[in-house]
């Protein structure tokens, strides 16, 4: 149903978008499941159905959660009760591998924001409230990771890229360098990239993709060929799709000097721009209404170059050096904690040693003491042989 996929697309983005360590929502499967009986009782479902998002992130949908009927309640506590279990082996592991201090109470908070972990039995209109914040609060944050995480990527590229140089001769280096600036040149020779969601790029779509004559582009049937599954809407994925033609002009995976990562991240980009333009109601989606008013309005005719990555400087000087500097701290703090691990382990090797020459001893004073016991048990009969001689 329309309503449901709006409501799953807004709270929880597809599981292939969270793949990469901690950007995603590690209660996934709780969430789906959460959403998936509330699906299935009428009431809530009726009341999802007419509920814009802005009643669900106000929690006003959560009231409705009173009036769902007991054996789906009875389901949401048991999932409750099973999402409690598993944070708390997760914690506990977590605890076992990390230093006590690491594990803050903070940290620990944080595991639990998604539930109200103070009543561990059932699942209230609290527990859903708190899940739906939380996922808001995740969602929203998720593509602001995306971009730093491949900041601190470039960032890293570059700083072992001058790492390479210092340890080179003044001739390899100067071949390099070289080298270096004629991959850029190379990367930035490329045709003209249309801006994301202008006409120009639709056509091409339509011309390159759908094998159709520019000459006979219409929006409404546009979107009818590329709303794949029929929803009346565009989701994230579906609207990346469309930019695919336009960064095969930038990236080729066979060259040297295209980076895949980058890519990514210039659809990414090239997402936020048209979702920031054409999505009016801010739901995650491009509904078909949304599509066709955006083809109207004047900057559709948008006719200047999208500016890729390489026109963007992704950071300063000045931040590559404060990236150095943790780097450099990290590293440091590395080699602090070796000294200490083997500090530890020869206190251990020698708390060792004495214990094996604390065994060692007390075996030869045992033996000693059985030498003695059976001394004088010899002994008593020849003294007693001796007093009757």
């Amino acid at each position: 149903m329309r309503w449901k996929r709006k409501f799953i697309c807004f709270l929880c983005k597809s599981l292939m978008e969270r793949q990469t360590k901690d950007t995603g929502l590690h209660y996934d499967r709780y969430l789906r499941e959460v959403i998936e009986y509330l699906e299935k009782d009428p009431h809530f479902r009726e009341k999802l159905k007419n509920a814009d998002m802005d009643d669900i992130k106000q929690g006003k949908l959560s009231k409705e959660l009173n009036f769902v009927q007991h054996n789906f309640r009875s389901k949401l506590d048991e999932l409750k009760r099973e999402e409690i279990n598993r944070l708390r082996m997760l914690i506990k592991a977590k605890h076992d591998t990390e230093e006590h201090n690491a594990m803050d109470h903070q940290t620990l908070l944080k595991q639990f924001e998604h539930l109200n972990h103070m009543n561990p039995h059932t699942f209230e209109v609290d527990d859903l409230d708190r899940l739906i914040q939380s996922a808001t609060k995740d969602l929203e944050n998720f593509d602001k990771e995306r971009h730093d995480e491949f900041k601190k990527y470039e960032m890293l590229k570059e700083h072992e890229r001058r790492e390479r140089l210092k340890g080179m001769s003044e001739e390899d280096r100067k071949k390099a360098e070289q080298h270096y600036e004629e991959m850029k040149k190379k990367h930035a020779n490329h045709p003209k990239v249309n801006h994301p969601g202008s006409e120009d790029q639709l056509k091409e779509v339509w011309q390159e993709t759908d094998g159709l004559d520019p000459q006979d582009f219409d929006p409404k049937t546009f979107f009818k060929m590329h709303d794949s599954n029929g929803d009346g809407f565009f989701d994230e994925s579906e609207l990346e799709a469309l930019f695919t033609k336009e960064l095969e002009k930038v990236y080729n995976p066979d060259n040297e000097e295209d980076d895949m990562v980058e890519m990514e991240e210039e659809r990414l980009r090239m997402k936020e721009h048209v979702m920031n333009e054409v999505d009016t109601n801010k739901d995650r989606l491009v509904s078909f209404s949304e599509f066709m008013a955006a083809t109207k309005k004047e900057d559709f005719d948008e006719k200047d170059e999208w500016e890729t990555l390489d026109q963007n400087p992704i950071y300063t000087e000045e931040e590559l050096r404060d990236y150095e500097q943790h780097l450099a701290n990290e590293e440091s703090d590395i080699s602090k904690k070796s000294v200490e691990l083997q500090k530890q382990r020869e206190e251990l090797e020698r708390q060792q040693e004495e214990l094996n020459n604390q065994k060692l001893g007390l075996k030869q004073v045992k033996k000693l003491k059985t030498f003695e016991s059976t001394w004088l048990k010899v002994k008593d009969p020849l003294r007693s042989s001796f007093d009757l001689l």
